[in-house]
């Protein structure tokens, strides 16, 4: 027994600000302290907190240490593991108080959070499956193969209420129920899983199979048993090297343990995953594209009818859910149905991972209940706006998505007030903006990144969005019309009506949301050619008020394209005809002096 356990965060976040040289420092420096037989280190996933990494917490005292440097490391452990006096300058501030060090669930971050896909996510060591089993792991599987019928799991998940947290919302129950019963006598049937989570700024996939890779295999093989499938797949991307690595491990030590393979908890049941990884396309998240890139071939969507459940993988039965949907299923089967429908709203029931990005405060992985506002979600748990910026619009769903308005800013988040508003949940990435954000240029980002994903199938996704992308281009430059403002908005509805795939037939919405709430941000660039957040280049102009100016040369040093003339101590003046409008001199001057207009 250890009297101490040191947990370090080992996901993507915290490892790219050097959380693994943090790991070896520690463990060099508790060895040199003879320390080894009484505290243990253990690499954990995600704990949410994206933003303050390297991220570490000591138990028993429930210390989190954030922004931890490779020179603190000799401080804490003679200070804290050596003496027991916590070193409070390194603490998270929010856990600091009076009477000495607050619970993480006490501060504003997690206090309104309930964790249940997220729930051993930086609490165990996901390389180890004697933890996960320690948390309750392959318990809801043992359940189901010795004391639940196919059809009692497949009407517990009904009654849940789940829906598929991959975009759609599709309820869960439903799509097993019509895999199981459509074709009952096909010979081979899979369980697919899409962890080829693509849209920007979207890390809710990759941080669970980081931090808790076992609870989806753990589903995937309950789904297999509800439906009659023995093969699972998990297609997830090659860009996640850590989730990769962890769901191999995972793999193999499930089959060890013989909770994959043959003959499962003695019950007859066969099962067994295996991995396909993806190259990174994003029309692969698409079903039957994903379906068709794990065959070995193109990733290209298929007409539907028929759908996966009657005819998906190598032309079987079929059924394919996200990450997060499998991460709910073994807690629905150990608690209830009524325990996760008493969660969220008539609709939307349960709770909803996040990755908060953007201009926002506590960039990082929250999970609330269906039905919190997007207020809560900014201001309380996001800490709010950097810099006491106003709040401007908030990005649901990536590309797929639309721009939430501040007047709906008191919106319930949930799959059908979402839609209400030209929004949807997609996977569940939310991108914060404040007033410096153009949202015309926001719809010319996504809608770059759909025009250069879309796999060229189908007419209307491959031309449309080119001619989408066409029109904002001009009217972010300058020399749009109003003409082109109407003509984008019929083809927006065009390429959603008579696309093949949801990459297509969603493509719009960025431009539909931002046409809808902020329509007069595309009439001042059309009719006044001006950009009212200051952000298209083609539409600004450099000046330098010459009652601030103490013609200190600092702008005229640093400016790449020479356009700034004076001399010192003297107001300069910039030439437009050189000035290459990148804003290098109003970040070095001191005084205020230089202004967009």
């Amino acid at each position: 027994m250890f009297r101490s356990h040191v947990l370090v965060c080992g996901g993507t976040g915290c490892t790219s600000s050097g959380s693994a040289k943090i790991i070896e420092k520690l463990q060099s420096e508790i060895d040199s302290n003879g320390l080894h037989d009484e505290v243990q280190v253990v690499k954990t996933g995600c704990f949410g907190l994206c933003a303050l990494g390297p991220i570490m917490i000591i138990y028993p005292e429930g210390s989190f240490y954030s922004m931890v440097k490779e020179e603190d490391i000799p401080e804490i452990v003679s200070e804290h593991l050596l003496k027991g006096r916590i070193v409070t300058r390194l603490l998270y501030q929010e856990t600091v108080s009076e009477n000495g060090v607050k619970s993480l669930n006490e501060t504003n971050f997690y206090k309104k959070q309930h964790r249940v896909a997220l729930r051993n996510c930086g609490v165990i060591n996901p390389e180890n499956i004697d933890e996960y089993i320690g948390t309750d792991g392959y318990q809801a599987l043992g359940k189901v193969l010795t004391e639940m019928t196919p059809d009692q799991v497949i009407q517990t998940i009904l009654d849940s209420g789940l829906r598929g947290r991959g975009g759609g919302g599709f309820p869960t129950g439903m799509k097993w129920k019509l895999a199981r019963t459509i074709v009952p006598d096909a010979d081979q049937k899979y369980v697919c899983c899409n962890a080829d989570e693509g849209d920007p700024g979207a890390f809710m996939d990759r941080s669970v199979l980081e931090g808790d890779p076992h609870v989806v295999l753990e589903a995937m093989a309950i789904a297999g048993y509800a439906i009659g499938a023995n093969q699972g797949y998990i297609y997830v991307r090659a860009e996640y090297p850590i989730a990769v690595k962890r769901l191999e491990i995972a793999i193999n030590q499930a089959r060890e343990y013989g909770l994959l393979g043959k003959n499962i908890f003695d019950s007859g049941f066969d099962f067994d995953i295996d991995l396909r990884l993806g190259a990174g396309a994003f029309v692969c998240g698409e079903e039957t594209a994903l379906m068709t890139s794990i065959e070995g071939n193109r990733g290209e969507p298929r007409p539907r009818p028929p759908f996966p459940a009657e005819k998906g993988l190598y032309g079987k039965p079929t059924i394919l859910n996200n990450v997060e949907t499998y991460a709910n299923i073994p807690r629905i089967i150990l608690q209830g149905a009524d325990w996760f429908a008493s969660m969220g709203t008539e609709k939307s029931k349960g709770t909803k991972v996040f990755a908060l990005g953007g201009k926002i405060n506590n960039t990082g992985l929250v999970e609330v209940p269906m039905g919190t506002t997007l207020r809560e979600v900014v201001e309380e748990i996001g800490g709010g706006i950097p810099g006491g910026k106003k709040f401007k619009a908030a990005q649901t769903g990536g590309p797929s998505g639309g721009c939430i308005p501040a007047e709906h800013f008191d919106v319930e988040i949930d799959y059908d007030n979402l839609i209400a508003i030209g929004s949807m949940m997609g996977s569940g990435g939310l991108i914060v903006m404040d007033e410096d954000n153009c949202m015309v240029d926001i719809a010319k980002f996504f809608l770059e990144f759909t025009v250069d994903e879309s796999c060229g199938k189908c007419t209307p996704c491959r031309v449309g969005t080119k001619r989408l992308l066409e029109i904002l281009d001009k009217i972010t430059k300058g020399q749009g019309t109003m003409e082109d403002i109407d003509k984008m908005e019929e083809l927006c509805y065009y390429i959603k009506a008579n696309s093949l795939c949801g990459l297509g037939q969603t493509a719009p919405n960025p431009v539909l949301s931002t046409l809808k709430f902020f329509r007069d941000e595309y009439i001042a660039h059309v009719v006044d050619k001006k950009c009212p957040a200051g952000v298209c280049k083609d539409l600004l102009s450099f000046e330098i008020d010459a009652e601030k100016c103490k013609g200190c040369t600092a702008c005229a040093r640093v400016c790449p394209g020479n356009a700034i003339e004076g001399t010192v101590k003297n107001p300069h003046v910039i030439n437009k005809d050189k000035c290459l409008k990148c804003g290098a001199c109003i970040e070095k001057c001191k005084f205020g002096a230089i202004y967009k207009k």
